[in-house]
Protein backbone atom coordinates (compact mmCIF):
# COMPACT_ATOMS: atom_id res chain seq x y z
CA UNK A 1 0.00 0.00 0.00
CA UNK A 2 1.52 3.49 -0.90
CA UNK A 3 1.64 5.98 1.84
CA UNK A 4 1.15 9.79 2.29
CA UNK A 5 3.46 10.70 -0.56
CA UNK A 6 0.97 9.49 -2.80
CA UNK A 7 -2.57 10.80 -4.11
CA UNK A 8 -5.15 8.36 -4.78
CA UNK A 9 -7.36 9.37 -7.78
CA UNK A 10 -11.42 8.67 -6.39
CA UNK A 11 -13.46 9.57 -9.05
CA UNK A 12 -12.19 9.36 -13.08
CA UNK A 13 -10.08 12.11 -14.93
CA UNK A 14 -12.95 11.99 -17.36
CA UNK A 15 -16.42 11.48 -16.53
CA UNK A 16 -16.33 11.62 -12.63
CA UNK A 17 -17.43 8.14 -12.58
CA UNK A 18 -16.46 6.31 -8.89
CA UNK A 19 -16.25 3.31 -10.99
CA UNK A 20 -12.65 1.61 -11.41
CA UNK A 21 -11.28 -1.88 -12.43
CA UNK A 22 -7.41 -2.78 -12.12
CA UNK A 23 -6.31 -3.23 -15.70
CA UNK A 24 -2.68 -3.61 -14.88
CA UNK A 25 0.63 -3.49 -12.89
CA UNK A 26 3.57 -2.13 -14.29
CA UNK A 27 7.04 -0.38 -13.00
CA UNK A 28 8.79 2.62 -13.91
CA UNK A 29 10.94 0.78 -15.64
CA UNK A 30 12.73 3.73 -16.49
CA UNK A 31 14.37 5.13 -13.00
CA UNK A 32 13.11 3.92 -9.74
CA UNK A 33 11.93 0.56 -10.72
CA UNK A 34 8.85 1.03 -8.21
CA UNK A 35 5.26 -0.54 -8.96
CA UNK A 36 1.98 1.25 -9.72
CA UNK A 37 -1.61 0.29 -10.88
CA UNK A 38 -2.89 1.34 -14.05
CA UNK A 39 -7.03 1.52 -13.67
CA UNK A 40 -9.70 1.43 -15.99
CA UNK A 41 -12.82 3.55 -15.61
CA UNK A 42 -15.81 1.27 -16.04
CA UNK A 43 -17.86 3.99 -17.61
CA UNK A 44 -15.92 5.90 -20.21
CA UNK A 45 -13.34 3.91 -20.28
CA UNK A 46 -10.15 6.22 -19.46
CA UNK A 47 -6.91 4.14 -18.38
CA UNK A 48 -4.98 6.32 -15.53
CA UNK A 49 -2.17 5.66 -12.82
CA UNK A 50 -3.68 4.72 -9.19
CA UNK A 51 -2.60 6.23 -6.95
CA UNK A 52 0.16 9.17 -8.13
CA UNK A 53 2.97 10.73 -6.81
CA UNK A 54 1.86 13.88 -5.26
CA UNK A 55 3.10 17.37 -6.64
CA UNK A 56 5.64 18.35 -4.55
CA UNK A 57 7.13 14.35 -5.11
CA UNK A 58 6.23 14.07 -9.19
CA UNK A 59 10.09 15.72 -9.78
CA UNK A 60 11.99 13.26 -8.45
CA UNK A 61 10.51 10.67 -11.26
CA UNK A 62 11.90 13.21 -13.69
CA UNK A 63 15.55 13.57 -12.30
CA UNK A 64 17.52 11.59 -14.69
CA UNK A 65 19.90 13.23 -17.23
CA UNK A 66 18.32 10.04 -19.76
CA UNK A 67 14.87 12.03 -19.78
CA UNK A 68 15.12 12.64 -23.10
CA UNK A 69 12.14 15.16 -23.29
CA UNK A 70 15.31 17.80 -21.82
CA UNK A 71 18.28 18.84 -22.22
CA UNK A 72 20.87 16.36 -21.88
CA UNK A 73 24.57 15.67 -21.82
CA UNK A 74 24.05 11.95 -21.62
CA UNK A 75 24.83 9.97 -24.96
CA UNK A 76 23.86 6.32 -25.28
CA UNK A 77 23.13 4.29 -28.53
CA UNK A 78 19.69 4.47 -27.49
CA UNK A 79 20.03 8.63 -26.86
CA UNK A 80 21.67 8.50 -30.35
CA UNK A 81 18.74 6.70 -31.78
CA UNK A 82 15.63 9.02 -30.13
CA UNK A 83 17.69 12.23 -31.39
CA UNK A 84 17.79 10.87 -35.01
CA UNK A 85 13.75 10.08 -34.63
CA UNK A 86 13.22 13.32 -32.67
CA UNK A 87 15.06 15.14 -35.31
CA UNK A 88 12.71 13.55 -38.05
CA UNK A 89 9.57 14.42 -35.83
CA UNK A 90 10.16 17.68 -35.50
CA UNK A 91 10.20 18.39 -39.61
CA UNK A 92 7.16 15.98 -40.08
CA UNK A 93 5.79 17.83 -36.66
CA UNK A 94 6.27 21.32 -38.65
CA UNK A 95 4.94 20.07 -42.34
CA UNK A 96 1.89 18.82 -40.77
CA UNK A 97 1.08 22.71 -38.88
CA UNK A 98 2.20 24.19 -41.83
CA UNK A 99 -0.46 21.92 -44.42
CA UNK A 100 -3.69 23.93 -41.79
CA UNK A 101 -2.04 27.18 -41.76
CA UNK A 102 1.24 28.60 -43.72
CA UNK A 103 1.86 30.78 -40.80
CA UNK A 104 0.82 32.36 -37.83
CA UNK A 105 0.75 32.87 -34.01
CA UNK A 106 1.76 29.21 -31.82
CA UNK A 107 1.63 28.33 -28.68
CA UNK A 108 3.77 24.77 -27.59
CA UNK A 109 3.01 24.12 -24.04
CA UNK A 110 5.35 21.69 -22.48
CA UNK A 111 8.04 22.67 -25.07
CA UNK A 112 10.90 20.87 -23.57
CA UNK A 113 14.18 22.16 -24.86
CA UNK A 114 12.73 24.42 -27.15
CA UNK A 115 13.30 22.55 -30.49
CA UNK A 116 9.96 22.55 -32.48
CA UNK A 117 9.54 26.55 -31.27
CA UNK A 118 12.93 27.19 -32.48
CA UNK A 119 12.00 25.48 -35.77
CA UNK A 120 8.73 27.21 -36.61
CA UNK A 121 10.59 30.58 -35.48
CA UNK A 122 13.04 30.06 -38.28
CA UNK A 123 9.97 29.70 -40.95
CA UNK A 124 8.14 32.73 -39.72
CA UNK A 125 6.02 31.73 -36.67
CA UNK A 126 5.76 34.60 -33.59
CA UNK A 127 6.10 31.75 -31.13
CA UNK A 128 5.33 31.27 -27.27
CA UNK A 129 6.19 28.50 -24.78
CA UNK A 130 5.24 26.81 -21.45
CA UNK A 131 7.45 24.54 -19.72
CA UNK A 132 6.93 23.57 -16.03
CA UNK A 133 11.12 21.99 -15.84
CA UNK A 134 13.30 24.98 -14.92
CA UNK A 135 16.11 23.49 -16.47
CA UNK A 136 14.63 22.80 -20.03
CA UNK A 137 12.38 25.82 -19.66
CA UNK A 138 16.23 28.02 -19.40
CA UNK A 139 17.20 25.80 -22.59
CA UNK A 140 14.39 26.76 -24.51
CA UNK A 141 14.68 30.26 -23.82
CA UNK A 142 18.03 30.71 -25.08
CA UNK A 143 17.30 28.19 -28.04
CA UNK A 144 14.30 30.57 -28.90
CA UNK A 145 15.06 34.19 -27.89
CA UNK A 146 11.86 34.04 -26.01
CA UNK A 147 10.56 34.09 -22.58
CA UNK A 148 9.37 30.66 -21.84
CA UNK A 149 6.28 30.48 -19.03
CA UNK A 150 5.42 28.55 -16.49
CA UNK A 151 2.06 26.93 -16.42
CA UNK A 152 0.59 29.47 -14.16
CA UNK A 153 2.10 32.18 -16.57
CA UNK A 154 -0.49 31.67 -19.25
CA UNK A 155 -2.64 34.50 -18.03
CA UNK A 156 0.23 36.54 -19.55
CA UNK A 157 -0.21 35.40 -22.86
CA UNK A 158 -4.20 36.76 -23.25
CA UNK A 159 -7.32 35.29 -24.05
CA UNK A 160 -7.95 34.34 -28.19
CA UNK A 161 -3.97 34.91 -29.04
CA UNK A 162 -3.51 31.29 -30.60
CA UNK A 163 -3.69 30.11 -33.80
CA UNK A 164 -2.10 26.89 -33.11
CA UNK A 165 -1.70 25.24 -29.71
CA UNK A 166 0.50 22.06 -29.39
CA UNK A 167 1.22 19.72 -26.78
CA UNK A 168 3.68 16.84 -28.32
CA UNK A 169 3.53 14.14 -25.72
CA UNK A 170 2.38 16.48 -23.01
CA UNK A 171 -0.97 15.99 -22.00
CA UNK A 172 -0.74 12.71 -20.17
CA UNK A 173 1.52 14.31 -17.41
CA UNK A 174 -0.84 16.79 -16.74
CA UNK A 175 -2.18 16.48 -13.22
CA UNK A 176 -5.76 18.29 -13.96
CA UNK A 177 -7.10 17.38 -17.26
CA UNK A 178 -9.78 19.70 -16.98
CA UNK A 179 -8.44 23.22 -15.86
CA UNK A 180 -5.57 22.31 -18.82
CA UNK A 181 -8.30 22.03 -21.73
CA UNK A 182 -10.42 25.39 -20.35
CA UNK A 183 -6.65 26.88 -20.51
CA UNK A 184 -6.26 25.90 -24.30
CA UNK A 185 -10.13 26.87 -25.02
CA UNK A 186 -9.36 30.21 -23.25
CA UNK A 187 -6.26 30.80 -25.11
CA UNK A 188 -6.96 29.75 -28.61
CA UNK A 189 -8.56 32.01 -31.31
CA UNK A 190 -11.84 30.81 -32.37
CA UNK A 191 -11.21 28.55 -35.42
CA UNK A 192 -8.15 27.42 -33.84
CA UNK A 193 -6.34 24.04 -34.20
CA UNK A 194 -5.00 22.25 -31.45
CA UNK A 195 -2.33 19.34 -32.12
CA UNK A 196 -2.07 17.17 -29.27
CA UNK A 197 0.65 14.35 -29.48
CA UNK A 198 -0.57 10.66 -27.41
CA UNK A 199 0.81 7.29 -26.83
CA UNK A 200 -2.15 4.19 -27.72
CA UNK A 201 -2.29 1.54 -25.73
CA UNK A 202 -5.08 -0.03 -28.34
CA UNK A 203 -2.18 -0.27 -30.05
CA UNK A 204 -0.66 -3.42 -31.55
CA UNK A 205 2.68 -3.01 -29.50
CA UNK A 206 0.61 -1.55 -26.35
CA UNK A 207 -1.17 -5.21 -26.44
CA UNK A 208 1.60 -7.10 -27.57
CA UNK A 209 4.22 -6.25 -24.32
CA UNK A 210 1.18 -5.91 -22.24
CA UNK A 211 3.07 -4.47 -18.60
CA UNK A 212 6.02 -3.78 -20.09
CA UNK A 213 4.82 -1.65 -22.75
CA UNK A 214 7.60 1.41 -22.63
CA UNK A 215 4.93 4.24 -23.22
CA UNK A 216 3.18 2.99 -20.01
CA UNK A 217 6.01 5.01 -18.41
CA UNK A 218 4.37 5.10 -14.70
CA UNK A 219 4.40 7.46 -13.53
CA UNK A 220 5.42 10.41 -15.63
CA UNK A 221 2.26 9.42 -17.29
CA UNK A 222 -0.53 9.77 -15.30
CA UNK A 223 -3.59 8.87 -17.87
CA UNK A 224 -3.57 6.83 -20.85
CA UNK A 225 -5.79 7.85 -23.89
CA UNK A 226 -6.98 5.53 -26.95
CA UNK A 227 -8.64 7.42 -29.65
CA UNK A 228 -11.98 7.35 -27.70
CA UNK A 229 -10.81 8.88 -24.69
CA UNK A 230 -9.28 11.94 -26.19
CA UNK A 231 -12.10 12.50 -28.06
CA UNK A 232 -14.50 12.52 -25.17
CA UNK A 233 -12.27 14.80 -23.00
CA UNK A 234 -11.82 17.77 -25.85
CA UNK A 235 -15.88 17.38 -27.23
CA UNK A 236 -16.87 18.09 -23.37
CA UNK A 237 -15.29 21.85 -23.69
CA UNK A 238 -16.38 22.51 -27.89
CA UNK A 239 -13.41 21.16 -29.72
CA UNK A 240 -14.19 18.92 -33.10
CA UNK A 241 -12.04 16.10 -33.82
CA UNK A 242 -10.78 17.14 -37.61
CA UNK A 243 -8.64 14.36 -38.30
CA UNK A 244 -6.09 11.89 -36.93
CA UNK A 245 -2.43 10.76 -38.37
CA UNK A 246 0.37 8.29 -36.87
CA UNK A 247 3.63 8.49 -35.75
CA UNK A 248 4.90 5.52 -37.02
CA UNK A 249 8.64 6.20 -35.97
CA UNK A 250 7.36 5.60 -32.33
CA UNK A 251 6.36 2.31 -32.84
CA UNK A 252 9.97 1.35 -33.25
CA UNK A 253 11.31 3.27 -30.51
CA UNK A 254 8.59 2.15 -28.32
CA UNK A 255 9.06 -1.91 -29.16
CA UNK A 256 12.69 -1.23 -28.41
CA UNK A 257 12.53 0.15 -24.79
CA UNK A 258 9.75 -2.62 -24.01
CA UNK A 259 11.96 -5.29 -25.23
CA UNK A 260 14.58 -4.19 -23.22
CA UNK A 261 12.02 -3.99 -20.28
CA UNK A 262 11.22 -7.10 -21.24
CA UNK A 263 15.22 -8.34 -20.31
CA UNK A 264 15.48 -9.72 -24.01
CA UNK A 265 18.45 -10.05 -26.20
CA UNK A 266 19.04 -8.88 -29.76
CA UNK A 267 16.02 -5.84 -28.80
CA UNK A 268 17.08 -3.83 -31.99
CA UNK A 269 16.49 -6.98 -34.50
CA UNK A 270 12.79 -7.77 -32.51
CA UNK A 271 12.03 -3.72 -32.29
CA UNK A 272 12.45 -3.71 -35.63
CA UNK A 273 9.78 -6.67 -36.42
CA UNK A 274 7.26 -5.25 -33.69
CA UNK A 275 7.71 -2.26 -34.94
CA UNK A 276 6.30 -2.82 -38.21
CA UNK A 277 3.78 -6.08 -37.54
CA UNK A 278 2.55 -2.53 -35.21
CA UNK A 279 2.15 0.01 -38.21
CA UNK A 280 0.67 -2.67 -40.27
CA UNK A 281 -1.73 -3.45 -38.64
CA UNK A 282 -2.55 0.12 -37.94
CA UNK A 283 -3.25 0.48 -41.41
CA UNK A 284 -6.95 -0.38 -41.40
CA UNK A 285 -7.46 0.54 -37.49
CA UNK A 286 -5.63 3.48 -37.08
CA UNK A 287 -4.48 2.33 -33.81
CA UNK A 288 -0.83 3.42 -34.02
CA UNK A 289 1.33 3.38 -30.96
CA UNK A 290 1.39 7.48 -31.60
CA UNK A 291 -1.15 9.05 -32.97
CA UNK A 292 -1.67 13.25 -33.58
CA UNK A 293 -5.28 14.55 -33.22
CA UNK A 294 -6.26 17.83 -34.87
CA UNK A 295 -9.18 19.36 -32.79
CA UNK A 296 -10.61 22.96 -33.87
CA UNK A 297 -11.89 25.53 -31.75
CA UNK A 298 -15.81 25.65 -32.45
Amino acid sequence: MKQASYLFIESCPLCGSKEFSHHLTTSDFFLTKEEFDIEKCNQCGLLFTNPIPKPEEIGKYYASEKYYSHPQKHFSPLGTIYNTIKNINLRSKYNLIAEIIPTGSLLDIGCGSGDFLKFAKKNGWKISGIEPNSSARNFASQQTGENILLPEQSILLGENSFDVITMWHVLEHVLDLHQQIATIKKLAKPNASIIIALPNHDSFDGKKYKQHWAAWDVPRHLYHFDKNSIQQLFSKFGFKLQTSYPMKWDAFYVSMLSEKYQGNKFPFAKALFAGLASNRKAKKTMNYSSLIYHFKKE
